[in-house]
């Protein structure tokens, strides 16, 4: 009697691995979304990278925001100007937050003389090549008491003009445009309630509300690429007038060495002709 036949191997149900993909495809397609709709968060992404770092013993262990911020505090304090002037780390960067009193004259955008060397010391910090990828949003701030006059109508005015006098002051001492905004808020957005609840002024908030504040963010990819074109440009720019001025001054030198060789054989002609007059006349 022959022996039974061995039984065959059964195939293995391998079906739940189309099942599975699908679900591993959908989970890549919902995180793909979610990072499309993030917004970077650059100030924290910088504050985890730096401890990231410092974790594997590179040594960078702050990162720029946080660099600038403490620069920022720094002159500050060697200014003796912390009771105007107040940086602080937010989510968003670094805000900067100026007493409108200190810095310009009472109803007007005009800057005052003595705020200059504070501007000046801020401003130093914001230009360090390590720092010009930041951008800096000027915000013109007042209080509610309204103002009326030929150049400010309203206070509208008056917060835009003042924002746009710290920009042009930052550009005159050589911050570039590309990095600054300038928006005037007028009274939209107190700090503190500028009246209490008879309607009465309250002073000290007024004050405190009349302010000018600089944000500064670290540009977003597309930002920074677009101000380092700018900067190559105008660099290439400089770079050009820069060889047209040496060959103009090489050409001018050139002309004047030729003008003086002519002068002075000219000269030399002039004196040839007044020695041999006198012995014409003689023989005449």
């Amino acid at each position: 009697m022959p022996p039974p036949p061995l039984p065959l191997d059964e195939e293995e149900d391998e079906s739940w691995l189309l099942t599975y993909a699908d679900a591993i495809t959908l989970l890549m397609a919902f995180f793909v979304m979610l990072v499309s709709f993030s917004k970077i968060d650059l100030p924290t992404f910088e504050d985890v990278m730096a401890g990231i770092k410092d974790e594997i013993g590179t040594g960078m262990t702050v990162s720029t925001t946080t660099q600038m911020t403490q620069e920022l505090e720094s002159a500050v304090f060697e200014m003796q100007a912390e009771k105007v002037v107040d940086v602080q780390k937010t989510d968003r960067g670094i805000t900067i937050e100026m007493a409108a009193g200190a810095f310009f004259i009472p109803g007007t955008a005009t800057l005052r003389k003595e705020a200059l060397p504070i501007i000046e010391s801020m401003a130093v910090t914001f230009a360090k090549e390590k720092f010009k990828y930041f951008s800096i949003a000027i915000e013109g701030h007042t209080d509610d008491d309204p103002i009326n006059t030929p150049q400010f109508p309203s206070n509208w005015e008056l917060s835009a003009g003042r924002s746009a006098a710290m920009a042009k002051y930052f550009i005159e001492i050589g911050l570039h445009p590309y990095r600054q905004t300038v928006t005037g808020f007028s009274d939209t957005r107190p700090k503190f309630p500028n009246r209490d609840k008879m309607g009465a002024a309250i002073p000290e908030n007024q004050a405190r509300n009349r302010r000018v504040e600089l944000l500064l963010e670290a540009m977003m990819r597309k930002e920074k690429e677009a101000f380092s074109d700018i900067l190559l440009e105008q660099r290439l720019k400089e770079e050009e007038q820069k060889r047209k001025d040496a060959e103009e001054a090489k050409r001018q030198e050139v002309q004047d060495k030729i003008n003086e060789t002519n002068n002075r054989a000219n000269d030399e002609t002039n004196d040839e002709e007044s020695s041999s007059a006198p012995a014409s006349e003689n023989g005449q």
